[in-house]
């Protein structure tokens, strides 16, 4: 039988196709299903005390992370390094915040957590995204746009209250060293909320638009802070919870929020308003605990070297994801350092 070389595409395929495209376009939070290999189980050293699962415990060390299918084998990676380099891995409690508005999705991100870490201290906290979506700006990245991104502003509501510090770890990293010694950093007694790494050497300025810098009650806002205001990466922080809450610093972000909807007065997604409430009012932690920048920048994710100095945190913040460019066979070298953290069952991998 001959085939006719004049045959069009069916309508109706056309019509499901747009609608496919459609939703890859307007979602881009969203992602398809992935298998995992179960990690190993990680048992605490001798000298350490025992919290028997109690997340009020004061010995535990609380880690926050944000869990979508789009990033998942990213954070199951992060979540091996962490135990995998903890002294005390049974002591460690994490508290994982997910998306609400498709229960399908949660509960798979719940299964693939269990199954993947069956001994795994953690809960799991529903985002409603309505809670900041309306004060969400576009950015220079759709990605930076997912209000699941602004979630770490809302972790204080979400998490226990008689959960007094956490460390919040953004999914495309890893950690090659204890995270006690990150959790455990003094924050002060000045009443200081976060502590994480400054690059005081970057241009501080860039983070805001010239309508900031312009307005002159806007930008004396860091005229009167502690230090100098540097620029700190969101995706690495040790946070107070207990003055987060006494401070109400997630209703000063949304002003800033809000203010951003009225006028631009920065570009680059939940991070400036950190920056807005926090710069030069922060505890400076080593630059070893965020080696970041390992994704490239926001537009083309070329490849970098680590800055000089020790290393206990490799970060691939930036557009380029390590796992992406791996199974795209155009990895960077520092690729190569993530690599032994991924969890992703593929059609010929092998559980040891």
């Amino acid at each position: 039988m001959k085939s006719n070389p004049k045959s069009k595409t069916p309508p109706h395929l056309l019509y499901y196709l747009l609608i496919i495209l459609s939703l890859l376009f307007f979602f881009p939070c969203v992602s398809s299903t992935q298998q995992f290999k179960e990690a190993p189980q990680f048992y605490n050293s001798p000298n350490c005390p025992s919290i028997e699962h109690n997340i009020c415990s004061e010995e535990a060390v609380h880690v926050a992370m944000t869990l979508d299918t789009t990033y998942i084998r990213g954070s199951m990676a992060a979540i091996l390094s962490v135990l995998q380099h903890s002294s005390c891995p049974q002591n460690t409690f994490f508290h994982f915040v997910c998306s609400s508005n498709d229960n399908t999705n949660a509960s798979l991100l719940r299964a693939t957590i269990s199954n993947t870490f069956p001994y795994l201290n953690f809960q799991l906290y529903p985002f409603h995204d309505a809670v900041v979506s309306g004060l969400i700006s576009t950015s220079i990245r759709a990605a930076l746009d997912c209000p699941l991104n602004y979630a770490r502003s809302y972790l204080a509501n979400l998490i226990p209250p008689c959960v007094k510090r956490v460390v919040y770890l953004d999914s495309d990293l890893v950690l090659v060293d204890d995270i006690a010694k990150l959790a455990t950093t003094s924050l002060g007694e000045n009443n200081n909320v976060l502590a994480a790494p400054e690059y005081c050497n970057a241009n501080f300025t860039s983070y805001f638009t010239p309508t900031f810098w312009s307005n002159p009650s806007l930008s004396l806002t860091f005229a009167d802070r502690k230090q100098k205001a540097c620029y700190f990466n969101t995706g690495v922080m040790v946070m107070d919870l207990e003055r987060w809450r006494e401070g109400d610093y997630t209703r000063k972000i949304e002003e800033w929020m809000e203010l951003q909807k009225r006028m631009r007065i920065y570009e680059l997604g939940s991070l400036p308003p950190f920056l807005l409430v926090f710069a030069g009012n922060i505890v400076s932690v080593d630059h070893r605990w965020n080696q970041h920048g390992l994704g490239g920048d926001n537009f083309r994710g070329l490849c970098r070297d680590l800055h000089p100095g020790p290393v206990s945190l490799l970060h691939w913040s930036g557009k380029g994801k390590p796992w992406v460019r791996l199974d795209a066979n155009r990895p960077c070298p520092l690729d190569a350092l993530w690599a032994p953290y991924d969890l992703l069952r593929t059609p010929f991998s092998f559980d040891s």
